[in-house]
């Protein structure tokens, strides 16, 4: 049931030698690069505030001392800087990045420099959603969420999350199917 027999196998260098697919593929480019644009409108806000409101009044006669301000919003602007260069980082992972589903997990695969792998196991997930935002819709295309069943402070917990996925609904259904198939873990 692989959905593009087209696509490479992307997963073979961390897939289980038993372990088949069930579904591969990648997100539209639109989109997913689009996810992105909250964070953006954040960071454009927090940059715009505080250009507007500190950065164009420093230096100068009864102006905010310069030996002071250029640390303080070098790293003040911290929120502007990460969200422009995360929708750099979505452009450029955009075309490494592929979604798939075995019997055991959900994997994702991604990165510019090198090459990412996360998989969420089925027997972690607690819950499954899926929306399509009006971008998405515009597109035929729609995100997933699989949420963790114990999120700690201390373990790094993953989410997997598959945005721009083609056929929104029948991946979810997918995903629901595999997920009730696992026997519940042990206590």
């Amino acid at each position: 049931m692989v959905s593009d027999p087209y696509l490479p196998d992307v997963f073979q260098a961390i897939r289980d030698k038993d372990e088949k697919l069930l579904w591969v593929g990648k997100p539209a480019r639109v989109p997913f690069i689009v996810s992105g644009f909250p964070f953006l409108f954040f960071g454009l806000c927090w940059g715009a505030f505080d250009y507007f409101g500190f950065i164009r009044h420093m230096g100068g006669r009864g102006g905010i001392p310069l030996g002071f301000a250029i640390p303080f919003f070098a790293l003040h602007l911290i929120p502007f800087w990460a969200s422009v260069l995360n929708m750099l980082r979505l452009v450029l992972v955009a075309g490494n990045t592929y979604y798939g589903v075995t019997p055991k997990r959900i994997m994702t695969r991604s990165g510019f420099w090198g090459t990412d792998f996360t998989t969420v196991d089925f027997d972690q997930i607690s819950n499954l959603d899926v929306n399509v935002n009006p971008i998405e819709n515009l597109y035929g295309v729609g995100s997933i969420r699989a949420w963790p069943k114990v999120i700690l402070a201390s373990r790094n917990t993953v989410m997997a999350r598959l945005v721009g996925v083609r056929n929104p609904y029948d991946v979810f259904k997918l995903l629901k199917q595999v997920s009730e198939a696992k026997p519940p873990a042990a206590a």
